[in-house]
């Protein structure tokens, strides 16, 4: 049953790592066909034919492979588990209750993403993510020998739950445990929440002028994501519209088809205030006009786009990304962005050059981040997880 349950979760674009889990994630989604490899005297056939939003089209599949005999797989040594038939192996897990150094609580946890074809230093990595902090340490330390091959290091882990993800304004990653759907840093270091209702929820109720504005916007007009950069807070909303508040106006883009799931912003400073002026004003003693700053705002959405739009200008039509899954999270930090998918990957782009990093942990994802320095910190509903990136590679 659990092989089909990721199977089944990783050919509809969904995270799953039990029935009912997979019960969940299809009762909230559109009703759907679903070609499944399983024959229909299956298990899990039999409970998801009561879902009446569902059309199943079941293929007989090859003839699976039995238990492994005994001794075909070391289940203790993470090198010959990381190389074996992920499906053999999660079958001896299930049957063994040894934790085997933690390797077994790592697998089952991270089962949906070892189940897919990768090399043995990704299965490494993603087994190393997925130890309990009670891991015996010679597991880590070979699963780190293992994953050299990978195109991430994993800089350090922590058991905590996360919800949201943002950074300080020193680039310090910050996590919110509460149920928020969305954290923002303001200019002054305020960290602004968008709460489960879509309102904007602030230390002391006030922030500043510009703060209590979008609190009093979405008080009567919900929000549905939320980001913060220069000198302007951006909210997005269930019709795909961004907005972007600042001082000097609002300005509004339609750029989803559906619901805005994710926003990140950054700012640029540009020029100054005009030489002349400028001139003027330090003859006279005053200060320069401060150097505005110029937005480059991403979103993400239901529709499965990540788009990129600067206020003051128009959409452009392209996307950055396109997938057949929701974004679930986004952030920017200097030449990066970090992408989340419903599907249970996570990426780390640069829109400057075209490259990207993947990694899939396993669990689902809740939110992501992005360090200048390419570190890719990813929040999971157990742990936040930090990845240095060595080197991108092509999208799959």
């Amino acid at each position: 049953m659990r092989v089909a349950v990721w199977e089944v979760a990783n050919r509809l674009g969904v995270v799953a790592g039990t029935p009912a889990e997979l019960f969940s994630v299809l009762l909230a989604g559109p009703r759907r066909t679903v070609r499944l490899p399983l024959p229909p005297d299956h298990a899990l056939v039999r409970a998801l034919r009561p879902l009446g939003h569902l059309d199943l089209v079941l293929d007989e599949p090859p003839e699976l492979p039995g238990p492994p005999p005994a001794g075909s797989v070391d289940l203790g040594d993470p090198a010959a588990v990381c190389a074996a038939d992920p499906v053999r192996v999660t079958r001896a897990y299930e049957a063994d209750p040894d934790p085997r150094g933690g390797l077994r609580p790592a697998w089952l946890r991270a089962g949906q993403s070892l189940l897919r074809d990768q090399d043995p230093a990704d299965r490494a990595l993603v087994l190393l993510a997925a130890l309990d902090e009670g891991a015996d340490p010679r597991t880590a330390a070979a699963l780190t020998r293992g994953a050299a091959g990978s195109p991430w290091t994993l800089a350090r882990s922590s058991r905590r739950p996360c919800t949201a993800l943002t950074a300080a304004p020193d680039g310090r990653p910050v996590v919110r445990e509460d149920r928020v759907l969305a954290v923002a840093c303001l200019p002054d270091g305020t960290q602004a929440a968008l709460d489960e209702r879509g309102r904007l929820r602030l230390p002391g109720g006030r922030a500043g002028r510009l703060a209590d504005a979008v609190a009093a916007t979405l008080a009567s007009h919900p929000a549905t994501a939320l980001a913060a950069a220069g000198d302007s807070v951006l909210t997005g909303d269930r019709m795909g519209t961004v907005h972007a508040f600042s001082l000097t106006g609002l300005e509004q883009a339609a750029l989803h088809s559906g619901r805005v799931t994710a926003l990140t912003a950054t700012a640029t400073a540009t020029a100054t205030a005009p030489a002349a002026a400028t001139a003027t004003a330090t003859a006279s003693g005053a200060a320069p006009s401060p150097a505005p700053a110029a937005l480059t705002v991403y979103s993400g959405g239901t529709d499965g786009t990540v788009r990129a739009w600067r206020p003051g200008r128009p959409p452009g039509r392209s996307a950055l990304a396109r997938r057949p899954c929701p974004v679930v999270a986004l952030h920017a930090a200097g030449p990066y962005l970090a992408v989340a998918w419903a599907d249970g990957l996570a990426e780390l782009c640069r829109p400057d050059t075209g490259g990207t990093a993947l990694f899939r942990p396993g669990p689902r994802i809740r939110a992501v981040a992005a360090t200048a320095d390419g570190t890719l910190v990813v929040g999971l509903d157990d742990a936040v997880l930090h990845l240095a990136c060595r080197a991108s590679r092509p999208r799959r």
